[in-house]
């Protein structure tokens, strides 16, 4: 099997990102999609009152199911954000930030009139992996 490449870009000439993201990726390597994930435990209850909260939870889920197929969150080339109200992007994006640090995949975010279990946030992302 031929090793996996990861390679985001931003398109020269275009309209610039406006957050912690790349225009897009390319990637090499067996794909991995996960299920929108919201801020639950392992045993089921929702963590967290505040999006910073419960997007902290989120994360902890993503990297938690990654692991399970030899993944973390450098490995993840899209992400799509729903979010239950615009208004918290913010506040989302400065976890997303520290989420990801240096890697950026690419990334929608979009507001939704209703999310699971009344959540605040819902992440889905596809990694690639060797």
């Amino acid at each position: 099997m031929q090793p996996k490449t990861i390679s985001p870009f931003i398109a020269e000439h275009a309209a610039p990102a406006i957050g912690p993201y790349s225009h897009g990726v390319v990637c090499t390597g067996r794909m991995v999609f996960l299920s929108g994930q919201i801020a639950l435990s392992s045993e089921g209850a929702m963590i967290g009152t505040t999006v910073a909260e419960q997007s902290t939870q989120v994360f902890h889920n993503i990297r938690t199911i990654l692991k399970t197929q030899g993944a973390t969150l450098d490995n993840v080339v899209k992400a799509t954000v729903f979010l239950a109200d615009m208004n918290s992007f913010a506040e989302m994006n400065a976890c997303y930030s520290d989420a990801f640090g240096h890697h950026k995949p690419a990334r929608s975010a979009v507001e939704v009139s209703r999310l699971p279990k009344d959540a605040l946030v819902e992440i889905e992302v596809i990694a690639c992996i060797d």
